[in-house]
């Protein structure tokens, strides 16, 4: 009876001292963040492909920052570019993440997921006197298609039959398809028409949605479970506290 006794008492210090030390890990530990000019969810403010901290804004910034300030989850926040070069140190170093991105089924297993943060539509923009139309995305394929290079909706492309024409930012896009470079753009809604604004492209229309996804921050998959639930109660919280959607009204 008495080493039935100890060994209950054992196990039960056990599972506490795993406990403690999860949640010390979890307050303990810091995410180098990273993220790309995507606006609106993600921009510096002076423009450029390289910001940090207070000089980077938009829609999953504002979101994330208030999301790990809940959490109690430390950060470093930088916008780099290009894409493929953030999305790589996120798939590969320890304590890495990278936002936003869509939650592909052949990212799943690549990443720990927190989300989601925002809406992503993908659509074929068309300029606004465009003769196009579309029932589907095969019919797309006789025309010259133009994606961001790097981006889930370019490999999605190139995975059911296109050959797109790749650009390393994507609102060369939109001045692509003024100029008739292009026929139509793949990109996502409403992170295409803003995009187009800011280069002063305008009048564009939709010819096709073709998916509806959502977007998340990614983490490398050897950061702590017990942070990414901090992350994700704190972020469910706020989503119903209508704090994500104050915050896409301010930018939409």
């Amino acid at each position: 009876m008495l080493k039935r006794i100890l060994l209950a008492w054992l196990g039960c210090g056990l599972l506490l001292a795993s406990a403690a030390r999860a949640e010390t890990d979890s307050s303990d530990y810091s995410v180098v963040l990273l993220t790309e000019n995507f606006p609106p969810y993600n921009m510096a403010i002076n423009g450029k492909n390289f910001a940090q901290e207070d000089s980077i804004d938009g829609i999953a910034v504002d979101i994330v920052k208030e999301m790990f300030k809940r959490a109690g989850v430390q950060y470093s926040l930088t916008l780099r570019f290009p894409w493929d070069r953030i999305y790589k140190l996120a798939l590969e170093k320890p304590g890495y993440g990278v936002f936003v991105t869509a939650r592909l089924p052949e990212r799943e297993s690549q990443f720990k997921w927190v989300g989601p943060i925002g809406p992503d539509d993908w659509v074929l923009l068309a300029k606004a006197d465009s003769p196009i139309a579309l029932n589907n995305l095969d019919e797309a394929k006789k025309y010259r298609v133009g994606a961001y290079k790097g981006d889930a909706m370019a490999q999605y492309l190139g995975e059911h039959g296109f050959e797109p024409v790749l650009a390393l930012r994507d609102q060369e896009n939109a001045a692509k398809l003024r100029d008739g470079q292009i026929d139509l753009w793949a990109s996502g809604d409403p992170a295409g028409r803003y995009l187009a604004k800011q280069v002063g492209v305008t009048g564009l229309k939709t010819v096709l949605r073709f998916n509806s996804d959502q977007l998340f921050l990614a983490l490398n998959r050897e950061t702590p479970d017990a942070v990414v639930q901090k992350l994700q109660s704190a972020l469910d919280k706020m989503r119903a506290e209508g704090f994500v959607d104050d915050v896409l009204n301010s930018y939409l």
